[in-house]
């Protein structure tokens, strides 16, 4: 995969470290008014990239789903008249044929857009022969490889100004934040794809701006390269998502607290010292991988003498008698309940993929 997206070109401000990438912009373009006075204010503060929502996918009818194309001469506006860059979303065909008659600089794919690889095609096929930059969210579930394969389809329609955007995922459960980060899972992406420049969307992932600080900087100390931030005019007034957006002026502050550390060290002691406890690390991955495979030892005695007495390989009342004892363990020695609880399934799920072999030999 061919990725040249040049952050030079596109980023507002210097910082020693070139970061951060910051869109900025309301979720939605809700009226020309709005869309100016937003743009205006961003401009005064040195924001370069005005992001806005032309067409907003809703999970419920009868909501705001934005104002469609009329939207789009605003943005034209903008970009005449303050010079700055335009970002919008694009779901479909038609959405990329109309962004790029008003001239949009920049398009995104939304997460539930992310998760169809049928809608990602159309978009790619209608971007064929066009250069611009496309940013891509994660899709709505927590699924690399659908992500991943978003970046193929576009890439092969020839674009090659690619970024991610993680805007974290869907949960059925109770969660913290509006969408959880599952912050491996942009790691994994860029373990994949090392080229490819991260943003982070701290608005859908807290869904409450007042989260968006700690989201932002742990995106900054995990390396990121930007983020795409809802910014309104008159937050508590928007027509959507208003919980999550803030004015110019916040955004600019919390960029201003934002602590960027280095990616690369360049002092010998501290280097030395790095590599001292990775080693340490590397020692304990080698006996915790020995351990692991003497413990699916047992679990293939077990499976022979389920085998030779006909009993099922799942014993329910020992599985929850293990589990909890493990969280209590764990907890003593400083880990976290859900690290327990995801490490401990994954052994137990490989313990009986070791007994099933066994039942069918």
């Amino acid at each position: 995969m061919s990725i040249q997206l040049d952050l030079e070109q596109f980023v507002f401000e210097r910082v020693p470290d070139k970061r951060p990438l910051v869109l900025a912009g309301p979720c939605s373009a809700e009226t020309e008014e709005q869309v100016m006075e937003t743009a205006h204010q961003l401009k005064e503060r040195g924001f370069k990239i005005y992001r806005a929502g032309i067409w907003k996918p809703r999970t419920r009818p009868n909501t705001f789903e934005g104002v469609g194309k009329k939207g789009l001469p605003w943005l034209k506006r903008v970009k005449e008249e303050l010079g700055m860059y335009t970002a919008t979303e694009v779901a479909n065909a038609n959405h990329v044929f109309e962004a790029l008659k008003y001239g949009v600089d920049i398009f995104w794919l939304g997460a539930r857009t992310t998760a169809n690889p049928f809608a990602v095609q159309e978009i790619a096929d209608a971007l064929n022969g066009v250069e611009i930059p496309v940013l891509i969210k994660n899709p709505v579930n927590p699924d690399v490889e659908l992500w991943i394969g978003a970046f193929e389809r576009i890439n092969q329609a020839g674009i090659k100004k690619l970024a991610a955007i993680h805007r974290g995922f869907s949960t059925y459960g109770k969660s913290f934040y509006r969408n959880d980060p599952h912050w491996q899972i942009p790691i994994e992406l860029k373990r994949q794809i090392p080229d490819l420049p991260l943003l982070t969307d701290p608005s859908h992932i807290c869904g409450d701006r007042d989260l968006l600080f700690e989201v932002s900087q742990k995106a900054m100390d995990l390396n990121f390269e930007g983020l795409i931030v809802e910014t309104h005019c008159n937050p508590d007034k928007a027509l959507s998502d208003a919980s999550q957006q803030i004015t110019p002026e916040s955004l600019k502050q919390l960029l201003s607290k934002l602590v960027l550390r280095k990616a690369n060290i360049d002092n010998a002691v501290i280097m030395q010292s790095l590599d001292d406890l990775r080693n340490q690390i590397d020692t304990f991955d080698d006996r915790l991988m020995e351990i692991i495979g003497n413990r699916m030892k047992v679990a293939d005695k077990i499976g022979v003498y389920k085998k030779k007495n006909n009993i099922t390989i799942l014993q329910s009342t020992r599985w929850n008698e293990l589990l909890n004892q493990r969280i209590q363990n764990g907890e003593k020695k400083g880990l976290s309940e859900d690290f327990i609880i995801k490490v401990f399934r994954a052994i137990h799920q490989e313990s009986i993929n070791h007994q099933t072999k066994v039942m069918n030999e």
